[in-house]
């Protein structure tokens, strides 16, 4: 396995990847780490699944996902990943949607473990995950450097692979893109967010904003990100 690929040029727009990869049609699918949950309702939209269960630790943020108008194919739940609600072989679809380096270092092993538990037979999770390169990397990384994390994710997806808790199908490696009509923007989008505390003083934030800016042009700001797309599969019988 690659945790990325230097070559990548293609840009990609993972909806579309979803499309040619995953049989959605009446799945019971599971969310990790859903975020704002802009991505599940862009998936209930889309596709016709059965049931979309969407789960999410901050507490906040859960909270505004609960009281925000949603389809009524989308369940939210309270939790993490490396506890899952949800029974052993009850899972058509997981998705990891660049979450799995924000669960704690020491439990993403187990996180694995759990997808595998409710996954059934056959299975498939998709954990996407930002590569560690990249302009918008460059700017991120002045206040929050996810390198070790972001390494610490993929061993344990290589883990889960080489124990064969899980089966890899495919890796897809291409760039996804990001757009922000001004700082503003990044800063509720990106610093402002309720599950890290990003704490900048003055001069680093300027700092900041004064690499941002270099990237706004007449429509805003827009980065091309390299992002890897991991397809993995259930055993349908235990190794």
């Amino acid at each position: 396995m690659q945790i990325q690929n230097p070559t990548t040029t293609t840009c990609c727009n993972e909806l579309d990847l979803i499309a040619t990869h995953l049989p959605l049609k009446n799945a019971t699918v599971l969310e990790l780490g859903c975020g704002k949950a802009q991505m599940t309702r862009r998936i209930a939209e889309r596709f016709p699944v059965a049931r979309l269960i969407a789960t999410e630790v901050d507490q906040i943020q859960h909270a505004n996902n609960l009281a925000s108008d949603h389809s009524p194919s989308i369940e939210f739940k309270s939790g993490g990943a490396q506890a899952i609600d949800a029974p052993d072989n009850s899972m058509d679809v997981v998705f990891m949607f660049k979450s799995l380096h924000h669960v704690p270092r020491e439990l993403m092993a187990q996180a694995m473990q759990e997808i595998a538990r409710v996954l059934k037979p056959g299975g498939l999770a998709w954990i996407s995950e930002p590569v560690y390169a990249g302009e918008f990397n460059e700017i991120l990384r002045l206040f929050h450097d996810e390198k070790v994390v972001r390494e610490l994710a993929f061993q344990a997806v290589c883990d889960a692979v080489n124990a064969g808790t899980l089966a890899l199908v495919e890796q897809i490696f291409c760039n996804t893109e990001s757009r922000f009509a001004d700082f503003n923007e990044f800063d509720q989008r990106i610093i402002q967010v309720t599950h890290t505390n990003h704490q900048l003083d003055d001069a680093l934030y300027q700092t900041v904003k004064a690499r941002f800016e270099v990237h706004i042009g007449a429509e805003g700001a827009r980065f091309e990100n390299p992002a890897r797309f991991d397809v993995l599969r259930k055993p349908y019988c235990a190794l």
